[in-house]
């Protein structure tokens, strides 16, 4: 093996294009296509370029193959909120499977914002090869039109049938219904929807769904929470649930389900012994809480890695895959129960004392 060349100062210096063109004896441009995996060089003397270069221990630069092929090797994710699980469960299967074929991820936060998600999304475009918008807080024409602006794109957690734009969806209008009927199953005729962030498209499937459910059955009673998507939005809700007098609670995600639950322990309310709670998503720490919960599981990290076929496929000009709509899985643990024979009394209020 041939010995790194030095620099004048004694430290190994970068081989450069023109000295494994010398030796190979081809122009510097043949190096380049060679390199950069062109198909125009003849395959003896591509062999040649290549055995020429591993042998002086030439490397291209990851700057000029970028400028060569007009490409970045970087994709980016844009997400509405990494302090949930479920997001980044779906980066991690993206990065991975973006890792395998050499692309680096770049993952951006639009905080629930859809402005700032419009101007994220074309200046990450602008830096990258392609992007993934997962669960769009953008109204349909807002995000029609960011698409249109958008080079390489890819739909996660939502779908626009109009566009010609690979999509992966969850179909949370069957997940909820899920929940809904186990509940009612139950026993529990008065159920509460803790309803998560307002530009949520997933969050206006959940409750279509829901009053489905609720008017189908005369005696069900659906009483709607404003809530969030976060913890705390959760926890804050936990007095609402309590005062509409449900038995059964359903909550946008996981996370608020977690809250609420720990809002209504704070209350002094059993869960599952007088009020049952259900999430949405299947996070990792929902089977270890206290108690596990009962959820609709959603495969977030293949969301995450079907994103990158598509998109892959799309940077490749290879033939588009068809979109995919998965269908999440209930799964029953034990936050949720028959329903208590009497309901639950709201907790007196303390007095304050006479001033």
């Amino acid at each position: 093996m041939a010995a790194e060349p030095e620099s004048p100062n004694g430290a190994a210096r970068r081989v450069t294009i023109s000295e494994v063109a010398q030796a190979a004896r081809v122009s510097r441009a043949t190096v380049s296509r060679v390199m950069n995996g062109r198909s125009s060089v003849a395959p003896e003397l591509a062999a040649r370029v290549r055995a020429t270069a591993a042998s002086l221990g030439y490397a291209p630069s990851p700057v000029a193959r970028s400028l060569a092929l007009g490409r970045t090797s970087t994709v980016a994710i844009i997400v509405p909120d990494l302090s949930n699980p479920m997001f980044q469960l779906v980066l991690r299967g993206l990065g991975q499977a973006a890792a395998a074929q050499g692309h680096r991820l770049i993952v951006a936060e639009s905080n629930e914002d859809p402005r700032e998600e419009a101007l994220l999304a074309v200046e990450v475009g602008r830096r990258c090869d392609g992007v993934v918008l997962a669960s769009s807080r953008l109204t349909d024409d807002d995000l029609a039109d960011l698409v249109h602006r958008l080079g390489p794109v890819v739909l996660v957690n939502r779908d626009l049938p109009e566009l010609e734009v690979p999509s992966l969806t969850v179909d949370y209008a069957a997940g909820v219904r899920d929940l809904a009927v186990h509940l009612i199953a139950l026993g529990h005729t008065r159920l509460a929807y803790l309803a998560g962030p307002s530009a949520s498209a997933a969050d206006r499937e959940r409750l279509r769904s829901l009053r489905v459910a609720a008017r189908d059955r005369p005696s069900v009673e659906l009483t709607e929470i404003r809530c969030g998507g976060t913890f705390g939005d959760g926890h804050a809700a936990a007095r609402a649930v309590l005062d509409s007098g449900a038995t059964g609670v359903v909550a946008f995600n996981d996370i608020v389900a977690f809250g609420a639950i720990s809002g209504l322990h704070e209350l002094g309310v059993r869960v599952p012994e007088q009020i049952s709670v259900a999430g949405f998503d299947d996070i990792p720490f929902a089977r270890y809480t206290t108690p596990p919960l009962t959820t609709a599981s959603v495969p977030q990290h293949e969301l995450g890695s079907q994103a990158w076929q598509r998109l892959w496929a799309v940077l490749q000009n290879l033939p588009p895959q068809h979109n995919i709509t998965f269908r999440p899985r209930l799964v029953v643990r034990k936050s949720t129960a028959p329903a208590p024979a009497t309901p639950h009394p709201p907790p007196r209020r303390r007095r304050r004392p006479p001033a």
